[in-house]
């Protein structure tokens, strides 16, 4: 059995339907302390996931742990979620016209040491949004957007913030799921 250390529900959804059993058991772990210590998005992305799966790790001996996250940056700069509807849209009128960058990371740790990491980064070209289709949309996607970093779903409404995306649609997701897939199995996790 796989542990989950992440609340997040697209990241089971992936895993169920994957066929991977697991259960979710949160991790918590200080992430503004590791987010300000200000690395390059791929490397910070693969230390949040590492902490997290550590974390649960430590307290579940003999279990495989799996830690995510997915970071987005625009032009350099690291955004977080959204605190406010307010803040949403602010977040959405700064990513339009531009590309974002999301990168979503992975990890394994069993009895508390990280055995496999993974992070991966698909780039997606925001479209130009007026404030009305961005008050439309925030008036039908929040607050379910509150818990995503880049404003959006990209199995929901989400998608018609783009005009581009290039790279893996489980990075978009938040997790490299192939390449897991592949660790799952190497490991015995999973049936090869």
């Amino acid at each position: 059995m796989l542990i989950l250390a992440s609340a997040s529900a697209i990241r089971a959804k992936m895993l169920g339907d994957a066929g991977v059993a697991h259960q979710v058991l949160p991790a918590a772990v200080d992430e503004a302390a590791i987010k300000a210590e200000g690395e390059d998005p791929q490397a910070l992305a693969a230390r949040l996931a590492e902490a997290k799966a550590l974390a649960v790790s430590a307290n579940h001996p003999g279990f495989w742990v799996l830690g995510g996250d997915s970071l987005v940056t625009v032009e350099g700069r690291r955004f977080d979620k959204p605190r406010t509807r307010e803040e949403a849209a602010e977040h959405l009128r700064l990513f339009s016209g531009r590309t974002m960058l999301l990168t979503s990371a992975a990890s394994l740790a069993r009895d508390g040491r990280v055995d496999w990491t993974r992070s991966d980064t698909a780039e997606l070209r925001v479209r130009a949004l007026s404030d009305e289709f961005i008050l439309t949309y925030l008036a039908a996607e929040w607050p379910s957007v509150a818990e995503c970093v880049g404003v959006f779903r990209m199995e929901a409404l989400g998608v018609q913030l783009f005009e581009r995306v290039e790279g893996s649609h489980f990075t978009v997701l938040g997790m490299p799921l192939i390449p897991l897939l592949n660790a799952l199995r190497e490991r015995g996790v999973l049936a090869s």
